[in-house]
């Protein structure tokens, strides 16, 4: 056999048991690649063969004659990727069981949707990506502090956890932006001390609950809740609450809002997690939008 073969945007064999890395001397045909697999011995972990010969390399998918012996002869030969969409690279950085860092550094290549990457990547481990478009979901949260929490907590789940290639894209919102909607604020009241941000003017922090000020609030909705509550009256109020920034409808969004507190909620194609979600929570979050494309 010496067909051709495809796989789904984004394929990443797992477990990366099923590569197999061989350095290769003749020409990378599918005509030569098949005559030089066809009935050789192969493990019967073995699906993917990566043929590597310095500034080139190919990939192949084999068949067995016997899928349960322990080695039995190949009996078929398909190609995944030749030379000329075939890349390789060393990177002991990447887990090369993680699709979205295997996408992630396709893109740093440059490498488009239709090219194959094979990585030489953390302990010495050998996986590919095959044709990269990594599932682009969009996280808003404020700043400072920087990098923002949701953020940098969905880099930590797209990490550890079993996802589809995903590219995460912080959208931030500003506090010290916000701020000049009213520029000629006297002093300014922000939600908590956490964010580390002073103004050149005087700033004081809600969940301190300090002496009421002529103050203009750069809060959300709890907030606001909280200043009736504390003082009895309004204040002038910018939003900041990352729910109320405007969607088109069509992004994938994973934003925060502090009126939820134990559960997410699903807006669209947004997936809301509490203010002060766990990681486990951000993945739910995740595995919805997910979700959400594939629907």
């Amino acid at each position: 056999m010496n067909n051709e073969v495809s796989f789904p945007q984004n394929f990443v064999p797992l477990p990366y048991r099923q590569v197999s890395v061989q350095p290769y001397a003749a020409a990378m045909t599918p005509e030569a690649i098949t005559t030089h697999l066809l009935g050789k011995d192969s493990y019967r972990r073995t699906r993917f063969v990566i043929l590597e010969q310095p500034g080139a390399c190919a990939v192949a998918v084999v068949e067995r004659q016997d899928e349960k012996s322990l080695f039995s002869p190949i009996t078929g030969v398909s190609i995944l990727a030749l030379p000329d969409m075939c890349w390789q690279v060393e990177d002991r950085t990447i887990d090369t069981g993680n699709p979205s860092a295997l996408a992630a550094k396709a893109r740093e290549l440059g490498l488009d949707s239709s090219a194959t990457l094979v990585v030489h990547g953390l302990d010495g481990h050998v996986n590919f990506i095959y044709h990269p478009a990594p599932l682009k979901i969009e996280v808003i949260d404020v700043i400072p502090p920087e990098p923002p929490k949701l953020f940098r907590m969905a880099q930590q789940v797209v990490a550890y956890v079993d996802l589809p290639a995903v590219e995460l894209q912080a959208h931030n919102i500003d506090f010290r932006n916000l701020a000049q909607q009213s520029p000629d604020a006297s002093a300014y009241l922000i939600p908590c001390r956490a964010s580390g941000l002073e103004f050149d003017v005087p700033t004081y922090f809600l969940d301190e609950r300090p002496d009421k000020r002529d103050w203009v609030m750069i809060a959300c909705e709890r907030s606001r809740q909280i200043h009736r509550h504390f003082y009895q009256t309004e204040a002038p109020c910018i939003e900041m609450c990352p729910r109320q920034q405007a969607h088109d409808g069509n992004t994938l969004q994973l934003v925060k809002c502090c009126l939820l507190e134990d559960r997410l909620e699903i807006d669209g194609k947004r997936v809301i997690v509490p203010w002060g979600a766990s990681l486990q929570e951000v993945e739910s979050g995740l595995r919805k939008l997910i979700e959400l494309h594939e629907q």
